[in-house]
């Protein structure tokens, strides 16, 4: 089959791309090289939109969270991630987290199917010299694409280090210590497993982490930054004693059910598969060798004979400097036939992935057809997630970054902080809806708040 658009990497941006220039009726190409022999350092499978890291999207409320808002974009935009996330999701409380093996293949069997999608298993090692192309391979780009997109934009890529954490099996947990409750007894009650510290286990924990044989770097990697939303907890702790109470394993609204009082620290289990067999260390990424994090993750209270369906690791995650390299089409400047989309862009989460690979889809699906389209307005979350990428940062300090309110238009006035939040989604989802009507985009059904 001829195409119209060229896609490589088959991850959730370019899964999502490919989806929407499909459902807009072009032709696509989409190359992938796992199951053609390439794998990388984080897969473990062929399957399209393979989530490597956490099994969640994170927040799903539209009301005061920017990740939600940008969810329910999404969904009113077709969004096939949303979808099959939606279809796969498991409890979590406020956030959306999947079965990330039902989702894998949800994704996987729906763009298999699609009659003007091409699934093509090959590595692609250099940028097409002609033909409307997107880049979406991701933070592990293979190094010989990763030479080529140096040719081509005169830069260097910039990189940091993102980290895996560990998964548990739910029948190794003790429940005689951990217990079921989210924070706040927000969700279904039962959405979190949670293992309670007093101080001096606490202390000998963090001491633990600090001492742990560490992952070592190769020389070429030892000044690369880490992600702040991703941080080992091991880093964390050498920030302080009292970081990781304060951060995740933060014991405010948990009540242990056999004291009736918030613990010292806590440690929180999440659901990673529908069937409930697995659970995730939430915020427990690691670079710790793997005898090592047995050994310590082990001296929690009820992981004491925990059994790990996978521990953590670690890995190089590289982007390129969108706000001076791309258009607001997300078009590369010196190469305006090749779009990039994901976390290559510098956008960090799954789900700012999908949201920038529907994006560039949008913008390439317009372009072959000789129409123009118009990006939402930067009071919404699309909008500020684009701006941010394709101009709203400082080349040489840009870093990777989740949708957050600090990328928005500021509200203007005094107020408290969740008022603000409030305002914020308030005028997004009217611009939204403003810009919708305006440009004659179809959209779904909207939420209720």
């Amino acid at each position: 089959m001829t195409h119209d658009v060229h896609i490589i990497g088959g991850g959730l941006a370019g899964s999502e791309a490919a989806w929407q220039l499909a459902e807009a009726g072009l032709k696509v190409r989409l190359s992938e090289m796992r199951g053609g022999g390439d794998t990388t350092p984080a897969h473990d499978t062929d399957r399209l939109a393979e989530m490597v890291c956490s099994n969640s999207f994170r927040s799903d409320d539209a009301s005061s969270n920017a990740v939600g808002l940008l969810h329910q974009e999404m969904r009113r935009l077709g969004s096939l991630i949303m979808a099959c996330a939606d279809e796969h999701r498991v409890p979590a409380g406020s956030a959306l987290a999947v079965d990330r093996d039902g989702f894998a293949q949800c994704v996987s069997e729906q763009v298999f199917s699609h009659a003007n999608i091409t699934l093509e298993r090959e590595r692609i090692d250099a940028l097409p010299t002609s033909g409307m192309t997107i880049v979406a391979t991701g933070p592990l780009t293979g190094s010989k694409l990763a030479e080529s997109i140096a040719e081509a934009t005169g830069k260097d890529a910039l990189a940091f280090f993102d980290a895996i954490a560990p998964i548990v099996h739910k029948d190794s947990i003790d429940l005689d210590i951990a217990w079921f409750q989210s924070r706040w007894d927000k969700g279904e009650g039962k959405d979190y497993l949670n293992c309670p510290m007093d101080k001096e286990q606490y202390e000998a924990f963090v001491q633990a982490l600090i001492d742990g044989d560490k992952t070592e770097f190769k020389e070429w990697e030892k000044d690369t930054p880490y992600f702040e939303g991703c941080m080992p907890i091991e880093v964390m702790a050498e920030r302080g004693i009292d970081t990781l109470r304060h951060g995740p394993m933060k014991p405010v609204g948990l009540d242990n059910p056999r004291t009736g009082r918030w613990p010292y620290a806590v440690v929180q289990l999440r659901q990673d598969n529908a069937l409930g067999t697995l659970w995730n260390i939430v915020g427990f990424q690691t670079k710790l060798k793997y005898g090592a994090q047995a050994e310590i993750f082990r001296m929690i209270p009820g992981l004491e004979k925990a059994e790990f369906a996978r521990l953590g690791g670690i890995h190089r995650n590289s982007f390129i400097r969108s706000p001076e390299l791309l258009d607001e089409q997300l078009r590369l400047k010196s190469m305006p036939h090749i779009r990039f989309a994901g976390q290559i862009t510098g956008c960090e989460g799954y789900l700012e992935s999908a949201a920038v690979g529907l994006m560039a889809a949008r913008f390439a699906a317009a372009e072959a057809k000789g129409e123009t389209f118009e990006a939402p307005p930067q009071e919404t979350a699309f909008g500020a997630l684009l701006s941010h990428i394709t101009g709203g940062a400082e080349a040489e300090t840009y870093q990777p970054m989740n949708v957050n309110f600090g990328l928005f238009p500021p509200i203007e006035g005094k107020m408290k902080k969740a008022n603000r939040r409030l305002k914020y989604t308030e005028r997004a989802r009217a611009a939204f809806a403003d810009w919708a009507e305006r440009t004659g985009t179809r959209v779904g059904e909207l939420e209720p708040a």
